[in-house]
């Protein structure tokens, strides 16, 4: 494994000597060659991930947001700054102890199968999300306050809370709180998702062949866009099918081909070759919510030992391993948080990792002082093996070509054997639900860091699977989510970054971002507020 991954950094390092010199790049509107809106057309855009349902309540892949908001809808979205924009709803209002929300709901709002959206419509999608077993990572995080709801007239419902939580306007501007038809929620498909399962959107998915691709028609009554969407009214295209292209070089060589008109999903080693096509435009943006980290399984060991988790943190050189798998694309990660987030503590920069001897000294320290025939080290004749099982639906941005990179540079820093399994979803989650990983990797594309820090680090977390708790950090988490006061979230949330950091829970590693690549017709191509991930189609066209 070794020599392959010197193979492929060397690769790598070619391919970006190749395309440094050269010339093009996206324009500072990369749309701009599109000209004004044009109504009509069809469009293909080619993705990395299958989405594993289309459901919006069961949504948990980044990747698949901009499908969910294609077909469905909240009553908020979020502006640029994180705020709030009102989009099913027409406004909202908390009460003084802030332990209760009144939204007004529009009253022209109808599902894709005729129905109007109603507060007796958005009450059965909250009624729906508390049944057991439907949606339990909803329940315990961004719910978790939840006391009920109350229809006060057809277009007012009020939410109560059992007590302060801001984090339920986020909840409500989400892919999670996105409303499905009451019909819908009947449907014996209800958790994949498809066809029969209809939100208000501004298209409606009317085929979907697993493996292949999903279609999905304008919604021609359409015309309760939120403020910020970018026009009012119906799309301006028919049709969009989104394809679905694992393999970066195949939907690269479709978009030049002219197979595709746009796709997300440019790695490094194919930004060059996209910049300097005369016939196409580029743009990125970082993913808010948690960086791409490596947490560790504290629960058993070797990493119940905090001196052996310090070692692997300082054994990975991860500038190294960013530049040698992205070339210089991706932007390094020091804490929990990404960095383009607002609550970011970029005070943890450059305090630890990257230290292969004082790795050496805490292996030597917790008893891992001798080495097999292999170079791996050993304690009463055991090997120092460490697990990571990464999920196939959600590899993207070539992370098991970087857990690669990071098995080869503990081997060689420090001696550990990390080994490296991609499986199927069924099989990750077996695995992970009966412990049998010592490393977890994940990222949250969450636009308000107090949901992705709950989902995250208290006691019983859905996807606390490192096993830190604290009753400090718990009264922490729940203070950030109660309080609506930037600078004392601020407060909060650096100091539940520090105490991870000073526990060494995790390995961060970079923060995520999205591409997009298409062909200079299209245009009003671009980035969800905040999120930072690609937006839905609703306000793209193709220019003539």
């Amino acid at each position: 494994m070794r020599g392959y991954i010197g193979r492929y950094l060397a690769g790598l390092a070619a391919v970006a000597l190749l395309t440094a010199g050269c010339g093009g790049g996206a324009a500072e509107d990369p749309g701009a060659a599109a000209g004004a809106p044009v109504t009509g057309g069809k469009l293909t855009w080619a993705v990395e991930t299958e989405p594993v349902t289309f459901n919006p309540h069961q949504y948990a892949q980044a990747k698949a947001r901009l499908l969910v908001w294609n077909s469905f809808e909240a009553l908020l979205t979020h502006d640029e700054k994180g705020g709030y924009v009102p989009w099913l709803a027409k406004s909202y209002e908390a009460s003084s102890d802030g332990k209760a929300y009144t939204f007004k709901l529009r009253d022209d709002v109808k599902f894709h199968d005729g129905d109007r959206f109603d507060a007796a419509a958005v009450k059965a999608n909250l009624d729906q999300l508390l049944v057991p077993g439907y949606a339990p990572g909803v329940t315990s995080t961004q719910l978790k306050y939840y006391a009920g709801a109350k229809v006060v007239d057809s277009s007012t419902i009020e939410v109560d809370l059992k007590q302060p939580d801001v984090g339920i306007l986020d909840f409500f501007a989400s892919p999670q709180g996105a409303q499905i038809s009451p019909k819908s929620l009947k449907s014996p498909n209800l958790k994949a998702g498809g066809p029969d399962v209809v939100g208000t959107g501004p298209f409606i998915l009317d085929r979907y062949s697993k493996g292949q691709e999903v279609h999905y028609k304008k919604n021609p009554d359409y015309h309760w866009a939120p403020a910020n969407a970018g026009h009012q009214g119906a799309a301006y295209l028919d049709e969009v099918t989104y394809r679905f292209l694992k393999e970066s070089s195949v939907r690269v060589g479709a978009l030049t081909s002219q197979q595709v008109d746009v796709i997300e999903g440019v790695p490094a080693t194919e930004q060059g070759l996209v910049k300097a096509d005369p016939n196409l435009q580029f743009s990125q943006h970082l993913n808010s919510g948690t960086a791409y980290n490596y947490y560790f399984n504290q629960t058993r060991a070797p990493f119940n030992d905090i001196r052996v988790r310090k070692a692997f943190r300082d054994a990975v050189d991860v500038d190294g391993v960013l530049q040698g798998v992205y070339r210089g694309t991706a932007t390094r990660a020091w804490s929990i948080l990404s960095p383009s987030g607002p609550y970011y503590d970029a005070s943890l920069e450059k305090t630890y990792g990257n230290d292969p001897a004082e790795a050496g000294r805490l292996l030597d320290e917790a008893g891992w002082a001798t080495r097999d025939a292999d170079g791996f080290r050993t304690k009463d004749g055991a090997r120092l093996t460490v697990r990571i099982v990464l999920s196939a639906p959600f590899v993207r941005d070539k992370r098991d070509i970087l857990a690669q990179a990071v098995q080869a540079a503990v081997k060689q820093s420090a001696g550990i054997d990390l080994q490296v399994k991609v499986v199927d979803q069924g099989t990750a989650t077996d695995a992970l639900n009966k412990g049998e990983f010592e490393v977890f990797d994940n990222s949250r594309a969450d636009t308000d860091a107090g949901a992705a820090l709950t989902l995250i680090v208290p006691k019983g977390a859905p996807i606390n699977r490192h096993g830190f708790t604290s009753p400090e950090l718990d009264a922490q988490v729940a203070a950030g989510s109660a309080t609506s006061d930037p600078a004392k979230r601020k407060e909060i949330y650096t100091s539940i970054q520090r105490t991870l950091t000073d526990n060494a829970t995790l390995l961060p590693l970079y923060a995520p971002a999205d591409q997009i690549a298409a062909q200079k017709t299209v245009g009003g191509l671009g980035f969800e507020p905040t999120a930072g991930v690609p937006g839905s189609a609703y306000n793209v066209w193709i220019g003539k």
